[in-house]
């Protein structure tokens, strides 16, 4: 009987014994993390819109007059000045219609001087009953004739030298020409359509929409009245391939509606375009910004996690545990993603291990791997 005791208690020993080597085999270490504190950052509020490049001026050059292209004073695809003579048309059809005006006025003032005379004849002629009335009236209706065809003939000379000009074409502003659609000795009128065409490049304008929402949220509702656009809004451009063009712009128009289809308002951005960079026509990403920057907190991508709740992130608490908080997300920046609400600039947020990472859990701190030394022997 003793040893049977004696037996079942060491098989009870036993057994404890092995529960306890098992229960240590199974505990588990707490999660190894990495950690990164939250990033404060000067950020300017905005967004991205695609856009087009449109030229300030964009003029098609046609004939006003009638006649044989006489000479092209250009070259296709240069710059030209405002004034710059671009074609020439044969004017001696035109400069003897001037002529000819010319003749016509100095007719005009001899009959206009002959009708004056016999005017005053006749005032002075008429008081001592020497003409009749109506000999004087007739005398009175021939000046005024004379006076209205000088008149006439002036407005014809007028005229005259107006398609006289005209046989001259010149650039009505700054801009690059393009090819000129008409030969030397070509017969040209008004109907037969554009010669060339001229685009001015500086400056150049960017074309976008926006939705009401986001006009009112960028504060977008009213140009300064100075030709500079609204003080509170500047405008970069991407040309792509993560390259920014060089200069700043301004919004110098909002379009008086919104699009009842879309739910969007016209607005047009002015770039200064001193090299000519930008041509009319190009697809650009326009980004609209506040001018003043603001802080904001800003953590890594990989930190934010989402379930059914939303979006949330695992932050340190100062006993080392790990705990949930729910945060808005705002746009990505180099530095990493902006965080609207749910963190302070103080917090700490895990970055690495999270997926064996609970809600009130403690964890261990991963140590960072310290670089070797240039002394130190490579493994």
């Amino acid at each position: 009987m003793n040893k049977k005791i004696i037996a079942a208690a060491i098989c009870a020993g036993l057994l404890v014994g092995c529960g306890d080597q098992l229960s240590g085999q199974h505990a588990m270490p707490a999660p190894l993390v990495a950690t990164q504190a939250v990033k404060v950052i000067d950020y300017q509020q905005g967004k991205q819109y695609v856009g087009r490049t449109e030229a300030q001026e964009d003029a098609a050059i046609i004939a006003q007059v009638s006649g044989y292209l006489k000479e092209r004073f250009f070259t296709e695809g240069q710059m030209v000045k405002a004034g710059q003579l671009l074609y020439q048309i044969d004017p001696a059809a035109y400069e003897a219609k001037v002529a000819s005006a010319e003749a016509a006025i100095a007719q005009a003032k001899a009959e206009l001087s002959n009708a004056e005379q016999n005017w005053q004849r006749n005032k002075n002629l008429l008081p001592k009953g020497s003409i009749s009335q109506s000999d004087f009236d007739r005398s009175t209706a021939t000046k005024l004739s004379a006076e209205a065809q000088l008149k006439a003939a002036k407005a014809q000379l007028h005229l005259a030298e107006v398609d006289l000009s005209h046989t001259k074409i010149v650039a009505p502003f700054d801009g690059r020409i393009s090819d000129s659609k008409a030969s030397i000795g070509d017969l040209v009128s008004p109907s037969t359509g554009a010669l060339t065409t001229l685009v001015s490049l500086d400056p150049m304008h960017t074309t976008f929409k926006v939705s009401e929402r986001e006009r009112l949220n960028l504060g977008i509702d009213a140009l300064d009245g100075a030709g500079s656009g609204n003080e509170n809004i500047e405008v970069v451009m991407s040309l792509g391939q993560g390259k920014t063009y060089d200069h700043l712009g301004f919004v110098d128009y909002i379009g008086n509606r919104i699009d009842l289809k879309t739910g969007t308002i016209s607005l047009r951005a002015s770039f200064p375009n001193p090299d000519h960079t930008l041509l009319p026509g190009q697809h650009v990403q326009v980004f609209l910004r506040e001018k003043q920057p603001v802080q904001v907190n800003v953590i890594p991508r990989r930190a934010v996690q989402s379930d059914l709740e939303g979006d949330f992130v695992m932050v340190l608490t100062e006993d080392k545990v790990a705990e949930r908080r729910n945060v808005e997300l705002g746009p990505q920046t180099e530095q990493g993603v902006i965080i609207r609400q749910g963190i302070t600039q103080d917090d700490v947020v895990l970055t690495k291990g999270l997926q064996s990472v609970r809600n009130g859990m403690s964890v261990r701190i991963e140590e960072p791997v310290a670089a070797p030394s240039k002394d130190q022997p490579q493994a």
